[in-house]
């Protein structure tokens, strides 16, 4: 409709590196799936928030990656059954969410861009949808992760700006997929520096059950839920070998510590406490500890003989958990910053996961951490 803003979701919950497929499209240096349900849990929301504003156009437009589910394409059974049967499935998704297969197609006239993929295929992605962005269209990213190059720290948010030369919020908060899906109460942060951008995406996203507060520390927003994955791994490993809640407790509070220093050490601009007991740092680091699936595996790793690739190829359905991945990019930021002892906690997740260190001496990190950072 002439005069309200068009949305493009890109991403609905697949996305394949095509490691070992032909005609691929998207490259990344990892050969497995990535599979998320929160683009279409966010769809949900988006589908039918549009319909009720006189803000947005009523359309909403899903980018899909096109794979064959039971012979038929997926973007054919999302139009026709309003379902993503594979990575959502029993949750309807609103008749107005149109999934298209080409990138370029979905993103081409959107105003507003909401990024749900795995951080890994940002950079290719957006180099496909750059000569198609709408001049003044503006994003929010709900990816969780960081990425190391030869600056340093770079947030897959700088990476969205500085490829498609457009303003970018975040959203991050303790908020399970399956959870938003099935309408149960939670709460979330938007990160915004331009605080009229984080209210627009405040109105098309909020529902009286998905609660948002919007706060203009995007960087610590974001670092926030890329960090809080490397603390789950360590607390599933404290579950795994059988610690205790009072271990894992210590567990959250140090990695909490870790990722408030981390998060001043290296974000550009002022880090507040405050921030952290937002949804996107206290709430989103318990969640994630307790149900979350970095959890689950990584104590699945500790009581077996198992790696973290044959267990995620195990449980997850091909899912690739984010927390490993994250604490190698730390690690490497780390290490060229000569910080590896002061971050105890985030280094011992990395050794363990990559480096053959034993699983049982997680708790040294424990016993050995500095009192203050």
């Amino acid at each position: 409709m002439p005069g309200r803003q068009k949305v493009c979701i890109v991403g609905s919950g697949n996305c394949f590196t095509g490691a070992n497929k032909k005609n691929r499209k998207v490259k990344t240096q990892h050969s497995a799936w990535y599979l998320y349900n929160e683009g279409s849990a966010i769809a949900k929301i988006i589908g039918h928030n549009v319909k009720a504003s006189n803000r947005f156009d009523p359309v909403v437009k899903m980018w899909v990656y096109e794979e064959m589910i039971d012979g038929r394409k997926l973007t054919e059974i999302i139009n026709t059954e309003h379902e993503n049967v594979k990575y959502l499935p029993g949750h309807k998704l609103p008749k107005n969410v149109v999934a298209v297969p080409d990138v370029t197609e979905a993103a081409a006239g959107a105003d507003l861009l909401v990024f749900v993929i795995p951080h890994q295929f940002i950079g290719k992605l957006c180099d496909q949808m750059k000569p198609h962005v709408k001049p003044g269209a503006i994003g929010i990213s709900l990816i969780k992760g960081i990425d190391e190059g030869p600056k340093g720290l770079t947030l897959i948010s700088d990476i969205i700006r500085s490829k498609l030369e457009i303003e970018v919020c975040v959203l991050m908060g303790a908020n399970i997929a399956s959870e938003v899906a099935e309408e149960k109460f939670c709460e979330t942060t938007i990160g915004a520096t331009n605080e009229p951008n984080g209210k627009i995406f405040k109105e098309l996203l909020q529902t009286p059950n998905f609660r948002i507060t919007v706060v203009k520390e995007s960087d610590t927003v974001e670092l926030c839920g890329a960090l809080k994955n490397i603390v789950a791994v360590g607390a599933g490993f404290c579950d795994g070998l059988g610690f205790g809640d009072n271990t894992k407790a210590a567990v959250i509070r140090l990695g909490l510590m870790e990722m408030v220093a981390f998060a001043k050490l290296f974000c550009q601009s002022a880090v507040t406490s405050a921030t952290f007991l937002e949804s996107c740092g206290v709430a989103d680091l318990i969640t994630t500890c307790y149900g979350g699936r970095n959890r689950r595996v990584a104590e699945a790793f500790a009581r077996s003989q198992k790696s973290i690739a044959e267990l995620e190829a195990e449980m997850l359905n091909g899912q690739k958990l984010q927390g490993p991945q994250t604490s190698a990019e730390v690690y490497k930021i780390l290490q060229k910053k000569n910080m590896l002892d002061k971050y105890p906690l985030f280094v011992s997740v990395y050794q363990i996961c990559f480096e053959g260190r034993q699983v049982k001496d997680f708790i040294s990190c424990l016993q050995n951490h500095p009192e203050h950072m």
